[in-house]
């Protein structure tokens, strides 16, 4: 019996270690290398003008808001087969008038092939001489034959027309003498102011309001404001505003589509 008991015991024992055997043992779990954080930047204290780079620094907002330099004007040139022309009419319509030199005031100031304008038709003239572009003083040739004469033919019982009183021709400035601003066609020889009318019986008619004179006189005045405007692209007097209360301004500044500006 103890013989059977041992040979059990010793079976048994062997049957344990040929399982364990058979089970592998586990290998140590090898250590993951897992890199080291890296370093983060450390943040630093920003002043207030920096905080934001939508902000820009004051040179670089000088520098926007600095106005750029206007370009500087250069004196227009006439085209020489139109200019021949106009000379021509001119002469065709009596007046008298000679050339002159260049006039070049700088800032675009000037003209390029000026007249000296001594009378605006046969026995009519312009006190003092004005100094013009050929274009402008043929305008007002004919606004004087065309519809000047014809008026002071009615309401002066015929006295004749003999002088047209010249308040400013070519002078290099602002419009109404201002400081700033568009420059004046007056500085392009594009412009003459009418001070008066005078007449060979010695009478003299200025310029000044006359929207309700009910006189022969007023109305020449009118006639002679209105029909300008034909001739003109710009016509000012009294009542447009102060600056020209005492004279009409009339010029030819071309403006687009043919608008014209008559007040």
């Amino acid at each position: 019996m103890t013989k059977w008991i041992l040979i059990a015991v010793t079976a048994l024992a062997l049957a344990q270690g040929a399982a364990a055997e058979d089970i592998p043992i586990p290998q140590e779990r090898p250590k993951l290398e897992t890199p080291a954080p890296a370093s983060l930047p450390v943040p630093t204290p920003t002043s207030p003008s920096s905080e934001s780079t939508d902000k820009p620094s004051p040179e670089s907002t000088d520098q926007e808001t600095e106005e750029p330099k206007a370009p500087v004007a250069k004196l227009e040139k006439e085209d020489l087969k139109e200019l021949a022309q106009c000379l021509s009419d001119l002469r065709a319509e009596g007046a008298a008038f000679k050339t002159a030199e260049q006039i070049d005031d700088g800032d675009g100031c000037g003209i390029d092939k000026p007249i000296i304008l001594s009378e605006v038709l046969p026995g009519i003239k312009v006190i003092p001489e004005a100094k013009l572009r050929c274009q402008t003083a043929l305008q007002l040739s004919r606004w004087t034959k065309d519809s000047v004469l014809p008026a002071a033919k009615v309401a002066l019982s015929g006295d004749k027309l003999t002088v047209i009183e010249n308040a400013s021709d070519y002078v290099c400035r602002k419009r109404n003498n201002a400081k700033t601003g568009k420059i004046s066609e007056h500085a392009h020889g594009n412009a003459i102011d009418i001070g008066g009318f005078r007449f060979a019986s010695g009478k003299r008619l200025d310029v000044e309001a006359r929207d309700t004179d009910s006189t022969l006189q007023g109305a020449f005045q009118r006639a002679a404001r209105a029909t300008a405007c034909l001739y003109f692209t710009t016509v000012l007097g009294p009542g447009s505003d102060d600056a020209h209360k005492t004279h009409f301004h009339i010029d030819i500044l071309e403006r687009s589509r043919g608008y014209r500006y008559c007040r």
